[in-house]
């Protein structure tokens, strides 16, 4: 007996219905808070205010100490990113241009048109920390993250994190601040609108480092842009960079082409690779 055709359409339905995985929920997106839109820094992208000392070691301090008089020189004070490289973390969160956060079921993705696009990926999905070896070590480091309802709402209020596996060079700002050159950074957020103005977000940082004599917290406040169209800046740092490090050297390059010294009584780069001209 042949089966009328709206019935077999019935049956294959109710058959795709019964296959499809039984964990597959939709994204509720209301369960979380609104974090759309354009964020901008509040205050100066700093980690220490003027008359403050970081909590450094003594060896990092002297670190520390000979960047700064290489700036006051007219160097660059090891500041990485004068070169294009990324900031990484925690200077990316210096928000030295805004911010988009972007929300998905399984991961949370930061966004910053600064040096080149940078961009951060936090995994929400649950997982564990990947092994030795699983995971390649970037300037923004592997982050793991946790939506957490802390009022018992049925609404996530606060997004924690952890963010590990770094390369370097990284500073905590451009003033040079370092962080321990063995990378072992460990940094913990805890991410959060204002309650009483939903237009302001808290990430309140704290790093451990080896740089460091004891961890080091950091409350930075992030007001969101009032314009429903939002203005998103594209940010190539090799584009208008004069500044080249020839080894551990910083030189201008001149707008003639030519090198150019960034501070009093610098040396010429090496250059026994050249075949110098007979005087």
């Amino acid at each position: 007996m042949l089966l009328d055709k709206s019935l077999i359409g019935i049956l294959t339905a109710t058959a795709a219905l019964v296959l499809a995985p039984c964990g597959a929920q939709a994204f509720d997106e209301s369960k979380y808070p609104d974090l759309k839109g354009q964020w901008e820094r509040v205050g100066a992208p700093r980690w220490v205010a003027p008359g403050q000392r970081a909590p450094l070691t003594p060896e990092y301090q002297a670190v520390y100490d000979a960047n700064l008089a290489d700036q006051a020189a007219g160097g660059q004070g090891d500041w990485p990113s004068s070169f294009c490289i990324p900031q990484g973390m925690p200077a990316i969160m210096n928000l030295y241009d805004p911010m988009e956060i972007v929300v998905t079921q399984d991961t949370t993705y930061i966004l910053i048109s600064h040096i080149n696009d940078s961009y951060r990926r936090i995994y929400t999905d649950g997982r564990e920390w990947p092994a030795e070896g699983e995971v390649e070590p970037s300037y923004a480091g592997y982050s793991i993250g946790k939506w957490v309802d802390t009022t018992g709402s049925g609404h996530y209020d606060v997004l924690e994190v952890e963010t590990r596996h770094f390369r370097g060079p990284r500073a905590f700002e451009s003033t040079g601040l370092p962080l321990h050159r063995d990378n072992q950074s460990i940094i913990k957020e805890r991410i959060y609108l204002d309650k009483a103005d939903r237009n302001i977000l808290y990430d309140d940082i704290t790093v451990l480092d080896h740089a460091l004599t004891q961890p080091w917290t950091l409350h930075k406040k992030i007001a969101r842009v009032n314009a429903a169209r939002p203005v998103w800046r594209s940010d190539l740092c090799e584009e208008d960079n004069a500044l080249v490090r020839i080894g551990k050297d910083g030189y201008f390059l001149s707008a003639d082409g030519y090198l150019m010294p960034t501070k009093k009584n610098q040396a010429p780069p090496d250059l026994r690779y050249f075949k110098q001209s007979q005087k």
